[in-house]
């Protein structure tokens, strides 16, 4: 025998562990984190582009993104994408969407989707409030820490 070889965690515990990464590196606004578990190695990283990327691929300014702090309340709550995917409104194309501008949600209502290798992540409230801007179009890749939604708290 050569050597004692680990058997490796399942492909379910790694995208579990890479899903829980992700939203460490967004929460904690790291650019990279690495863990080896068992033997798989789980590296993450992210680079933001800097804003003159945009105006230098010949982006038009109405479609730049506009920066949260231009158009949040200071009391708004930033609802950030954990991970990188496809942002979904609705849990299909013909449904209606979880949420819309104005509405009130209330802490752990679903308030969209994002694929991500397949996958569909439910994203919730991480409070109560109304919805005061919804940041992401339909069907848009999203970024680690990447804003989706403003919520204003109720009382």
């Amino acid at each position: 025998m050569a050597g004692k070889r680990t058997a490796a965690p399942d492909q379910r515990a790694v995208t579990e562990l890479a899903r829980q990464l992700g939203a460490l590196l967004a929460e904690l606004g790291l650019t990279e984190i690495e863990v080896d578990l068992g033997g798989a190695r789980v590296r993450l990283a992210r680079a933001p582009a800097p804003p003159a990327v945009a105006v230098a691929r010949g982006v038009a300014s109405a479609e730049r993104p506009v920066p949260v702090a231009d158009v949040a309340p200071t009391s708004a709550i930033t609802i950030e994408a954990p991970m990188v995917g496809t942002f979904y409104r609705a849990p299909s194309p013909t449904a209606e969407p979880y949420v819309r501008d104005g509405d009130v949600v209330k802490e752990g209502q679903v308030l969209c989707i994002i694929e991500a290798m397949k996958l569909m992540n439910e994203i919730e409230a991480k409070a109560s409030g109304r919805i005061s801007r919804i940041l992401v179009e339909n069907g848009q890749p999203v970024e680690y820490g990447q804003p989706l939604f403003l919520i204003e708290p109720t009382g």
